[in-house]
C-alpha cells in the first residue's frame, strides 16, 4: 500500500509504453491500458496490471480505475496518451470527426480526471501528465483536430491545476515535436533547430519527472520538448 502507483492510459506503444517502463524502473506499480491489447501485455510483463480498453469509452476508463484500486488501493500518477484523431483539409472535416477529435484529445482527459481526483484528494496528492502537441502554440494544418482540442486541453489544465493545487494534485502537459516513430520528412527536419526528430526516451524521461515528486512545484504548465521547433515565446 505504500508503493506508489501510476496509470498509463493509452500505453500500448510509443511515449506511453516507454513511460510505463521508466516508471516501473523507478519503483512504481504500473497499470497500463490500451485498446490494442499491447498495454495489457506490457503491464503484465512489467509485473503490474494490464487492461484492454479504450480511452474513448467511459465504462472502460471506469473499469480500469476500479481494477487498479482493487489491486493496489491507490493512484499517485496518471499519464494520458491519445492516439491519432481525424485529419484532413480544415473545411472537409465532418461534424462527426470534429466530435471524435474532441474525444481523442480533450474529453478522455476530463473523464479520467473526474475518476482519479477524489482518490488523489483522499491521499493528499497526485500528478496527472497529458501528452499533447507542439501545435498548441503554433497550429499546424497537418494536425487540425489535435491543435484545436489540445489548445482546449491547455486551458482545462490551467483551470484544473489552479483549482486543485491546494489538494497537492498537479496537472501538466508535455508538448512533443516530431518523434522518430514518425516517417522522417526533409521539410519537417528543416523546421527543427536541433536537426533531428526526438527519440521516445527524450519524452518519457520528462513524463517520469513530472509524475515524480521531483517536480512537486510544477503545475499548470505546457512543457515543450520539441528540439526548438516552435518559435513563439
Amino acid at each position: 500500500m505504500d508503493k506508489k502507483t501510476a496509470l498509463i492510459i493509452g500505453g500500448g506503444s510509443g511515449i506511453g509504453a516507454d513511460a510505463a517502463r521508466k516508471l516501473a524502473e523507478s519503483g512504481y506499480n504500473v497499470a497500463v491500458m490500451s485498446s490494442s491489447g499491447k498495454g495489457e501485455a506490457l503491464g503484465n510483463a512489467l509485473g503490474g496490471l494490464g487492461y484492454t480498453g479504450s480511452n474513448l469509452v467511459p465504462a472502460d476508463l471506469e473499469g480500469f480505475v476500479n481494477a487498479v484500486m482493487d489491486k493496489y488501493g491507490r493512484i499517485d500518477g496518471v499519464v494520458n496518451c491519445a492516439g491519432h484523431g481525424p485529419k484532413g483539409e480544415l473545411l472537409d472535416i465532418s461534424d462527426d470527426d470534429w466530435h471524435l477529435g474532441m474525444d481523442y484529445y480533450l474529453t478522455n482527459v476530463i473523464r479520467s480526471t473526474r475518476l482519479v481526483q477524489p482518490i488523489m484528494a483522499k491521499q493528499a496528492g497526485g500528478s496527472i501528465v497529458n501528452i499533447s502537441t507542439f501545435a498548441v502554440f503554433e497550429p499546424d494544418p497537418d494536425f487540425p483536430t489535435s491543435a484545436v482540442f489540445r489548445a482546449g486541453l491547455a486551458t482545462y489544465t490551467k483551470l484544473f491545476s489552479t483549482r486543485y493545487a491546494s489538494q497537492n494534485i498537479r496537472m501538466n502537459n508535455v508538448l512533443p515535436g516530431f518523434i522518430d516513430s514518425l516517417p522522417e520528412k526533409q521539410d519537417r527536419l528543416d523546421r527543427i533547430p536541433a536537426g533531428r526528430y526526438a527519440n521516445v526516451a527524450e519524452l518519457s524521461n520528462v513524463v517520469r519527472f513530472l509524475i515524480s515528486d521531483e517536480s512537486s512545484y510544477i503545475t499548470g504548465q505546457n512543457l515543450r520538448v520539441d528540439g526548438g521547433l516552435t518559435q513563439s515565446v
